[in-house]
């Protein structure tokens, strides 16, 4: 076995790994995060995906997610609940994605425009007065396979200015402007030309996307917020045999041991790539995977041949020599399997976790529930007793969440793995 040099260890162990910069980020260490909408909001699904990039890109940042999200609900709905629903939280940033149900599902007219507008102007002042940092995201397209439906097409055009309008309202108090309109369309438009017999390539129905459509969503609103892309990545130049060069950015790198034209190392990751797998359709279409993860691996002066990546002792990926002296993005391969992607499974069902116990047993369980009591239990509470009622049981409810919050943060704790660069056949 050849080892690499004792001082040239020193080295690598000694490596300041550059951090991940995420000053432009809407989301920033501390927030409280309230995300409201209607029924594709209450899906959990491009909240919950919102929030997994999030938490896995900032891990080392105390962060919590809520969503309240109802079915059906419009602009004029969300204002008229703000203190119970948002101001409740107590959060310091809010996203708002109305629109799709305030249209009306007919062609734009002025009436209806005023309504929505006047429901986000409501919010707008709400969350002004309670200090809350806002991003307005636009509604989302519809997705419907039969393009020849000229309700649907006028549909779209009613959402398009209704969009206009969100960012009228974001530019009138200077907040963030999230457009998923727009790019979202440009991937129907992109599946359609491709392909004469164009079906939903979103997933669900046409207002209520899949998650391959709901992965889309979160990808369009994490790029308007602006999400740091970079994972980490690693930089490894065999090129000087007494001391090769290493660089490593939001991450550490241990343990480099060359034998032959084996190379070992431990990588301790700041942050983690994810994707959702059952979104993965969507990749046809959309580049969504690579573009919000940057894994990066990079390893010159190998020679000439076939090299297999593997992660904890578990083949991920196979490169040639050019490649990996090019750099290549892991993030894929660690998603398939291994330590990284066994690791990001379990943050994602923290977070599955913590957000259903909060819709069913808070939101929808307490908040929400309408209460109707027979006569003939012979229970005569009045509507004082009904809420002391409510808010004792929403109150032991809530004390749940600290834990379930505690276990997406247990979950995301730093795990250093091994990852090995091994000629092919051995």
């Amino acid at each position: 076995m050849q080892r690499i040099p004792r001082f040239a260890a020193l080295f690598v162990l000694l490596v300041l790994p550059v951090q991940v910069r995420a000053e432009s980020f809407f989301f920033k260490d501390g927030d409280r995060v309230v995300m409201m909408g209607d029924s594709i909001t209450e899906q959990h699904l491009y909240s919950n995906y919102v929030e997994m990039w999030t938490v896995t890109r900032v891990p080392a940042w105390d962060l919590t997610f809520r969503n309240v999200g109802i079915g059906g609900d419009k602009s004029t709905g969300g204002n008229a609940r703000f203190q119970r629903d948002v101001v409740a939280y107590k959060p310091t940033a809010l996203t708002v994605d109305f629109g799709m149900n305030d249209g009306g599902y007919k062609p734009f007219d002025e009436a209806t425009y005023k309504t929505y507008m006047g429901g986000l102007q409501g919010i707008a002042h709400q969350a002004k007065a309670a200090g809350i940092r806002v991003a307005w995201v636009t509604p989302q397209p519809l997705d419907n396979g039969d393009q020849g439906s000229t309700a649907l097409t006028a549909y779209n055009l009613t959402l398009e200015k209704f969009s206009e309008g969100v960012k009228s309202i974001a530019d009138r108090d200077g907040r963030v402007f999230v457009d998923q309109f727009h790019p979202y369309l440009a991937v129907l438009d992109k599946a359609r030309a491709a392909d004469a017999k164009y079906d939903r390539i979103t997933g669900g129905d046409a207002v209520h996307p899949g998650p391959p459509g709901q992965a889309l969503m979160a990808y369009g609103i994490l790029k308007g917020l602006g999400f740091p892309t970079q994972v980490s990545s690693v930089e490894i130049d065999l090129g000087s045999p007494s001391a090769p060069g290493v660089q490593a950015e939001n991450c550490q790198v241990s343990d480099l041991v060359r034998e032959g034209d084996t190379l070992r190392f431990r990588r301790t990751d700041a942050a983690l790539p994810f994707f959702p797998e059952e979104s993965r359709p969507i990749l046809k279409w959309a580049p969504i995977l690579e573009e919000l993860n940057r894994y990066n691996l990079k390893v010159a002066g190998l020679r000439p041949g076939k090299y297999e990546v593997r992660h904890g002792g578990k083949v991920v990926a196979e490169y040639n020599a050019d490649a990996l002296a090019r750099g290549v993005n892991l993030a894929d391969a660690a998603l398939a399997a291994g330590p990284v992607a066994d690791q990001v499974k379990a943050v994602k069902a923290a977070i599955e976790a913590k957000n259903k116990y909060h819709h069913d047993r808070i939101f929808r369980g307490v908040m929400l529930a309408q209460v109707n009591i027979p006569d003939w239990l012979g229970l005569q509470l009045s509507p004082a007793e009904i809420e002391a009622r409510r808010q004792a049981a929403l109150e032991e409810r809530m004390a749940k969440m600290p834990e379930l919050d505690a276990a997406i943060r247990k979950a995301l704790e730093a795990r250093p793995h091994s990852v090995e660069i091994v000629p092919v056949g051995n």
